[in-house]
């Protein structure tokens, strides 16, 4: 018996560099490969949290589709961008120590919304899914000294907020509302969705 040509597989690309939404993606079980892309992160005049976040998660997704749409791939590219949202504030990631203790003294004993902007581009036919995951964080009260301390250990760096709820700052967390990975930087199930949407299976 003769079976006809299997359709080839979409192949996921993950338009970032960050370790951590890397690890939520293979422990989940996905194949993928990773492109890195470059976006402006500015902030523009009077954009919303939830609006900065989803332009540039976007924009990261686009910029890593143009790549591939020019060598006619089949693939889905991901995008995601990450913000933390404190007393109306926007936290990126701490630029020195300075403003990593500004950030955590912001978050300390308060509740805060961490918020994930995911973009998915399907080629070849230009296909584009959005949204915008949030969730709610709460810091038990922590002393100076802890603060400083945690500083110290060089974890607030490189990430939203200045702070990694899989790390040491998870001691400091005493409640959560919505997805736990969305505070890591990629809300799993949520993109899980979207992959659907575009029609995407994972392999058998």
């Amino acid at each position: 018996m003769i079976f006809g040509k299997r359709k080839s597989q979409t192949k996921l690309i993950l338009a970032s560099g960050s370790p951590r939404r890397a690890e939520i993606l293979r422990n989940a079980g996905f194949e993928f490969d990773v492109h890195l892309t470059h976006a402006d992160e500015s902030r523009r005049a009077r954009e919303t949290a939830a609006r900065y976040a989803q332009r540039v998660a976007a924009a990261k997704a686009r910029a890593a589709a143009e790549k591939f749409r020019e060598k006619h791939s089949r693939v889905i590219v991901i995008g995601a961008d990450t913000v933390v949202l404190a007393k109306g504030t926007i936290l990126g990631k701490p630029s020195d120590v300075k403003d990593a203790r500004r950030m955590l003294r912001l978050l300390n004993g308060k509740t805060h919304r961490v918020l994930t902007g995911l973009a998915a581009v399907s080629l070849p036919d230009g296909a584009e899914r959005q949204h915008v995951e949030t969730t709610r964080v709460r810091f038990r009260r922590m002393s100076n000294a802890e603060i400083d301390d945690y500083i110290a250990t060089g974890e607030p760096f490189g990430k939203a907020g200045g702070y990694a709820i899989q790390g040491i700052a998870g001691r400091y967390v005493t409640e959560i509302e919505g997805c736990y990975f969305n505070v890591m930087g990629l809300p799993l199930a949520r993109l899980y969705e979207l992959l659907e949407t575009l029609r995407w299976r994972a392999p058998q």
